[in-house]
């Protein structure tokens, strides 16, 4: 039997902590969108778009058939956020 081909792409949106503006600034989205790619790639699963606005965050991926979705979106905002808060000295 040959080999499985699995490609799901994901479009995943998440706010800010309590829809805060932390994002106003497009100097500090910029830099976050793109720190985000490398988390993604980290994990085995590219970034095909990113981009939001001053509330929320748009994430299209491409999953990774190895990796449970839940997961990678926890994983995705967990470092995300750290780096935010430390990088653009966030709250």
């Amino acid at each position: 039997m040959g080999q499985s081909l699995v490609q799901l792409y994901i479009h995943a949106v998440w706010s800010t902590k309590h829809r805060q503006p932390f994002l106003r600034h497009v100097a500090r989205r910029t830099r976050l969108f793109a720190y985000m790619p490398g988390i993604c790639t980290n994990h085995h699963s590219p970034a095909i778009l990113i981009g939001g606005t001053e509330d929320h965050c748009h994430l299209l991926i491409r999953l990774d058939k190895t990796i449970e979705l839940s997961r990678l979106i926890c994983e995705i905002k967990k470092e995300a956020s750290r780096w935010a808060k430390t990088e653009l000295l966030l709250s």
